[in-house]
């Protein structure tokens, strides 16, 4: 599996002038034949990015003046290996500066919600510094598979490949080693690689996903020529503590290496020469030698390494110590830099990661900050030194975007037409079903909606599909609020995924899309977020399916609403219908646009003890339980107004029949207007283009299925 992609950025310094340059170009290009409106957005959309990109320089400045750290020399004498105290430039990276069009092959072992959070800082620390294309090797399960991918295809990067490989088949050859080590068995996958990775790689750049670049990774990789012609089979950074030396604690019997022994968070591998020596051979029969006096491996595959080199059987070539300057609890990392310009790599190879204690922690910190903040759609939009490769595409659309800035509202045409990241199951969803008639919810909100995940998750038992629209920089907000509810932190049944922010319009219709894309279970409940399910809805309505099926029906749900902010909800029908009675609850927007709910007949459904079939009509707007398979909501409706009208217009067009649940109701939750309802009534171009865009989706969807709305 491989896409194109890729990006370059030539220092830290002209960071800022060419995203600045990129930025002004899309907004000249843009410039031409659009809206005032439309210049408008572009020219803040600018200057929203020269702001962003002088920020992050500034924070990646504010290292350079750090006071110097107080050298600390390690004792060479107690190290088999030796180093050099004062790393000149020429030292430091390969000196032997590869083609611009070389190719970094650079390898990870990636699983699980949280490692692939961390990939995503790497990921951008890369190539915010890289000058060079960049082909990433992935050992990943099937479901971190599924993630990674959507990330990397919907991010659109210039020249970045992706390439996959099973580590369920990695960890089947190395689980029968016993390990102490809080990864567990995944970094011992990396053992493996020489035999997983195509023969026709020769080499590849090995990465733990608990650190992050802070400089160009191609200087790096010119040591693969120094590794490959003195025949090495490891390219590796000495050990930053006393660890090997078994000075820890009394009695501690670490496995054997040379001194003070390698770190493997980063390491160069002579794939060539590694396959000659039968390096899957060497590696079993090291860790059986060893494990006859050690009870397990305490550092997984770095244990396994060095005792191989211990042995001869492997050679290294020892990389300068500011490729991997180690963050462990007992770090020894400052004898390697004189300064913090000197760092290449920020390895936090400790359990408590970017949280470590050590004299320079707070800074390292803000710096992996920094990167898990920046906006990575920036990244999109740089330009290689290799000729050959194609230019970064200057705006995100279709090939037709010339065409739509002549036509009508040009400016709401081209919203449909923006290409979003799409990070799906950003938290770790486990939910597994065979019921045939299981349902998920299925919703879409921005972040201010963020506070209604909790009793939504309270009130419907089953599993949701969300699409959250949320910049880089709303992450961390997320996770914070994640963590601070039980609920939503133990929960395996929330399929969380992110859209990224581009754009003037909230794209509702492609959030709806994106969360029912990625739904497991046959049946999907289509709500929004700001709606409560009643108390049970989830096992009703799996029961309401199994007795009436939904292939070609829409079971409809009826709304009701509450006009106080702080109300008690009906647990059951009967109380519903005495709040409707004293007017604590009413239908849903009985009062400003009772056409939307009106089909439903709430009059009879009071009364109602069997589901009853209900007419389409127009502007006709329910929620209900549908298959997965329903038709897509046309994406160019964005911002407020005929979003999902529109979609059940399609049903309706396409055979579907409605049927209302007699004992299922949902209620609403009171919140501030969205700033695209504010737009909507304050803006007349707004309004004339969602009529434009209602008579042209009316027009198409008669013709397609030979149907005629007014029937």
């Amino acid at each position: 599996m491989r896409w194109r992609s890729g990006r370059l950025n030539w220092n830290c310094t002209s960071l800022v002038l060419l995203l600045g340059t990129a930025a002004t170009f899309v907004y000249l290009l843009l410039h031409r034949g659009g809206t005032g409106t439309l210049n408008s957005a572009l020219q803040k959309k600018v200057e929203k990015l020269e702001a962003q990109n002088r920020k992050l320089h500034e924070n990646l400045q504010t290292l350079s003046h750090l006071p110097p750290p107080s050298l600390h020399h390690m004792d060479s004498s107690a190290s088999g290996v030796g180093h050099q105290k004062e790393l000149l430039p020429s030292q430091e990276d390969g000196g032997m500066a590869i083609d611009g069009c070389e190719v970094v092959h650079i390898a990870m072992i990636v699983s699980g919600s949280v490692t692939i959070r961390r990939l995503m800082v790497v990921v951008k620390s890369i190539l915010f510094y890289r000058h060079n294309p960049i082909h990433f090797h992935f050992l990943s399960d099937t479901k971190t598979e599924e993630i990674v991918s959507t990330i990397f295809k919907t991010w659109h990067l210039p020249a970045v490949d992706i390439s996959f490989y099973s580590l369920s088949d990695a960890i089947d050859t190395v689980k029968w080693i016993p390990n102490s080590h809080y990864s567990g068995v995944y970094a011992l996958a990396k053992l493996t690689l020489p035999s997983i990775l195509p023969s026709s790689l020769k080499a590849v750049l090995v990465l733990d996903s608990d650190l992050m670049l802070a400089a160009d990774i191609g200087k790096l990789w010119e040591h693969v020529r120094h590794l490959r012609r003195g025949k090495k089979h490891f390219g590796l950074v000495e050990n930053q503590s006393d660890w090997y030396l078994g000075k820890m604690w009394k009695g501690h019997m670490p496995w054997p290496a040379l001194g003070r022994g390698f770190n493997s968070g980063v390491v160069l591998l002579n794939l060539e020469l590694l396959r000659a020596m039968d390096w899957n051979g060497t590696w079993h029969a090291v860790a059986r030698e060893c494990l006859k006096t050690h009870s397990r491996v305490a550092l997984a595959d770095q244990d396994v390494i060095n005792a191989a080199i211990q042995r001869g059987r492997g050679t290294v070539l020892v990389l300068p110590c500011v490729w991997n300057v180690q963050l462990s609890d007992n770090t020894l990392s400052d004898y390697c830099f004189k300064s913090a310009h000197d760092f290449k790599i920020i390895h936090w190879n400790s359990a408590a990661k970017v949280d470590v204690k050590n004299v320079y922690g707070p800074h390292f910190k803000n710096l992996f900050q920094t990167f898990e903040n920046y906006d990575s759609m920036l990244l999109r939009t740089h330009i290689l030194e290799c000729k050959m490769l194609p230019s970064p595409r200057a705006v995100d659309s279709s090939e037709e975007e010339g065409k739509g800035k002549e036509e009508p509202c040009s400016d709401v045409r081209l919203e449909a037409k923006l290409v979003r990241k799409v990070y799906p199951f950003y938290l770790n969803y486990s939910y597994e079903s065979d019921d045939g008639s299981d349902v998920t919810l299925v919703a879409q909100m921005s972040l201010d909606r963020l506070h209604m995940l909790e009793p939504l998750c309270k009130h419907w038992k089953g599993p949701l599909s969300i699409a959250l629209y949320a910049s880089d920089a709303d992450l961390r907000e997320v996770m914070a609020h994640i963590s601070s509810s039980p609920l939503l932190s133990d929960t395996r049944k929330l399929g969380l995924h992110v859209v990224s922010k581009i754009g003037r319009f909230y794209p509702v219709n492609h959030l709806r899309n994106i969360a029912l894309g990625f739904v497991k279970t046959p049946y999907v409940y289509l709500s929004d977020i700001d709606f409560l399910p009643m108390r049970g809805l989830y096992h009703y309505t799996k029961e309401a399916v199994r007795v009436l099926g939904a292939s070609k029906r829409a079971l409809v749900v009826p709304a009701f609403e509450s006009l106080l902010y702080r109300v008690n909800l009906p647990d059951s029908k009967s109380q519903l219908l005495a709040m409707l009675q004293n007017r604590t609850l009413f239908t849903f927007r009985f009062h400003v646009w009772k056409q939307g709910h009106a089909q439903t007949n709430f009059e009879h459904w009071k009364k109602a003890e069997r589901p009853y079939k209900i007419k389409w009509a127009e502007n006709f707007e329910p929620y209900f339980i549908v298959s997965r398979n329903v038709s897509k909501y046309d994406e160019r409706f964005v911002g407020f107004g005929w979003n999902k009208v529109s979609h059940v217009m399609e049903l309706t067009a396409r055979g579907y029949e409605l049927v209302v649940l007699p004992e299922a109701f949902m209620v609403h939750m009171p919140h501030a207007p969205s700033l695209d309802i504010t737009g909507y009534r304050q803006s007349k171009h707004y309004r004339d283009c969602m009529q434009v865009l209602k008579r042209e989706f009316r027009r198409e969807l008669e013709a397609r299925y030979t149907w005629n709305a007014g029937t």
